[in-house]
Formats: structure tokens, sequence, C-alpha cells
């Protein structure tokens, strides 16, 4: 999904800058596994603490393309 990259590369540019992304998107708490919604579908990321790196470990796709 091109849409899931665009946003990765959004919240690594956000990481550069300073910003804390890691509450960023859906979850229980900060740092642990985030969900972000993505053209109708969403992904599972993760942030790494100490580098502009966004792990992203899972994407679902919208429901009317399973």
């Amino acid at each position: 999904m091109r849409e899931v990259e665009r946003l990765a590369d959004q919240l690594i540019d956000l990481a550069r800058t300073g910003i804390d992304v890691s509450d960023l998107g859906n979850g229980p708490r900060p740092g642990g596994l985030r969900r972000m919604d993505a053209a109708g579908g969403w992904f599972y990321f993760l942030v790494a603490p100490r580098e502009p790196l966004i792990i992203v470990v899972r994407m679902v796709p919208p429901f009317d393309e399973l």
C-alpha cells in the first residue's frame, strides 16, 4: 500500500524534527504497538526509541478489497 509507505515516511520526518511519534495513532499506551488508519484500512507500527525508524508490522487493506 503506497498510502502506508507515505504515512510511515511522514512519521519518520516528524521523528527527525524531534517530535515524539510514539503516541501518535491508536494504542493502549505510548511506545507500544500503534494503529493508524490508511486509505480505508489500517496498519500497525512500532517506533524505534532512538532512531527515526518506523517498523510497520502489519497492514490491513479496506474490507471491500479482502
